[in-house]
């Protein structure tokens, strides 16, 4: 099971995303909760912002994987970020940390700055749709 990507070519060329990911008939959605960085105890694992990604995409595959997926599977992501500068400023070692775990897979997905999560200390918060077989 795969999606098929759309890119339409006048939206121009995508770099670290997909603009649509067309599920294939009779996939089982998974809706995954907005993930931040705390561990099973609550508390936040790192303060740098690479650290809390890597860990907040890990989470996102630990669902999905209990759900019966892999990344492949995601097709949607939406990442939240309470300081988009840091952001910018670690692209070459978030890009690394997304392959990593995510391979060469990019559903669609949005970044969007926000002005708090809801643990003070967390500085990202990814959810994501999965479409498994």
């Amino acid at each position: 099971m795969s999606f098929e990507i759309i890119n339409p070519e006048s939206l121009g060329a995508p770099s670290g995303w997909n603009n649509g990911m067309l599920a294939p008939l009779g996939g089982r959605v998974l809706f995954v909760a907005g993930q931040d960085a705390n561990d099973a105890c609550g508390a936040i694992v790192d303060k740098g912002f690479v650290g809390q990604f890597a860990h907040v995409l890990e989470k996102i595959l630990t669902v999905v994987r209990e759900a019966g997926g892999e990344p492949q599977h995601i097709g949607r992501m939406m990442i939240y970020v309470t300081d988009i500068e840091a952001y910018r400023s670690s692209l070459k070692p978030l890009g690394e940390a997304y392959r990593r775990l995510m391979g060469g897979h990019y559903p669609a997905m949005a970044l969007v700055e926000v002005q708090a999560l809801v643990d003070p200390e967390a500085i990202i918060e990814i959810e994501a749709i999965a479409i498994l077989p």
